[in-house]
C-alpha cells in the first residue's frame, strides 16, 4: 500500500474492513491447516493496522493544491 493516503481511504470503515478481511483470512488459514498463509495474513493485517491507523493523516480535501498556502 505504497498510496495509503488515498481519497479511497478515507472513510473509517473501508480501513476496518481492510483490517477484518485480513484477519479473517488469516482465521481461515489457521482454521484449515495452513499456518504459513495464516502468517502471511497476519503479517498483512499488521501492516495494514500500521499504515490505517498509526501512520494514516488524511489529505487536506478542502484547498485546492494550486493555491498558495497563507
Amino acid at each position: 500500500m505504497k498510496d495509503s493516503e488515498h481519497p479511497f481511504f478515507r472513510p473509517l470503515w473501508r480501513r476496518v474492513a481492510i483490517v477484518a478481511v485480513c484477519l479473517g483470512w488469516a482465521v481461515v488459514e489457521f482454521a484449515t491447516g495452513a499456518p504459513f498463509w495464516g502468517t502471511i495474513a497476519l503479517g498483512f493485517a499488521g501492516y495494514a493496522v500500521w499504515q490505517f491507523f498509526y501512520l494514516y493523516k488524511p489529505a487536506d480535501s478542502g484547498k485546492d493544491p494550486a493555491e498558495p498556502k497563507e
